[in-house]
């Protein structure tokens, strides 16, 4: 049983998976990752997204144009968490698209390299994103583009808690299968940091619920549950779609 006095020390052990586990940032960590640390998912998202956001700004304040500074966003963004999300729509793409079973499939997406699929998936889905983040600067709607990233981690909780292991290795079965309620503190902690944006946060959140679920339900279909790239391809998406509504919302 976690007592008054333990808490801190869990809380702060969770902080150190999460951080560790989706982030490239110099901060405490731990190469012992928690599936229960879940719920603090978002809090990496409000980290990465403030930076990325505050390069924005930066780059709006100094008078770049606005293409410029959406470009760094992004790339802000990728840097921190070391493109692990990227690479995880990427392969995701190759392998949900390139296989025609489901063992092929689960090979492609283990490949490292990058194949027609995967390099069209980066291109749309960087194309689109950076087109919402410009309308979002130019409209300095700079708590949207935190929130965007704040929401997008939740679904990977969700997902990771709901589906099962597609294979017998690999980084979401190191990590674990955390419980219902750890993906629904995520889902909560989210909420609770966008919650002031309102209605748009409402929009934000609704956006990045269906995208993923698409995802998931794809995953199911072709691969019989999730793997870590299916987490990272699923906040790619989430992020992009809570991206456009707020565009849409505020722009």
């Amino acid at each position: 049983m976690t007592t008054e006095r333990d808490r801190p020390v869990w809380l702060l052990a969770d902080l150190a998976s999460a951080f560790g586990l989706l982030s490239r940032l110099p901060l405490p960590q731990t190469r012992h990752h928690r599936a229960a640390a879940c719920w603090a998912w978002p809090l990496v998202g409000l980290v990465v997204g403030a930076l990325a956001m505050a390069a924005g700004w930066g780059a709006m304040a100094v008078g770049l144009p606005v293409g410029l500074a959406a470009a760094l966003v992004l790339a802000v963004g990728a840097m921190a968490t070391g493109a692990l999300h990227e690479d995880g729509l990427a392969d995701t793409a190759d392998g949900l698209f390139g296989g025609w079973t489901r063992e092929r499939r689960l090979s492609i997406m283990k490949d490292s390299q990058i194949g027609s699929y995967g390099t069209l998936a980066l291109l749309l889905v960087t194309l689109a994103s950076w087109s919402a983040l410009g309308a979002l600067l130019t409209a300095e709607a700079y708590g949207a583009i935190v929130a965007a990233a704040v929401i997008s981690r939740a679904p990977m909780a969700v997902i990771m808690a709901a589906l099962p292991h597609a294979r017998a290795d690999g980084l979401s079965r190191s990590v674990g299968r955390p419980s219902r309620l750890a993906a629904l503190c995520a889902v909560a902690v989210a909420m609770g940091i966008a919650g002031p944006l309102g209605l748009v946060a409402g929009g934000m959140i609704g956006a990045a619920a269906v995208a993923s679920l698409m995802v998931a339900v794809l995953a199911q279909a072709r691969i019989g549950g999730q793997t870590g790239d299916i987490l990272g391809a699923s906040q790619q998406l989430a992020h992009l779609a809570a991206l456009a509504t707020a565009a849409a919302m505020l722009a």
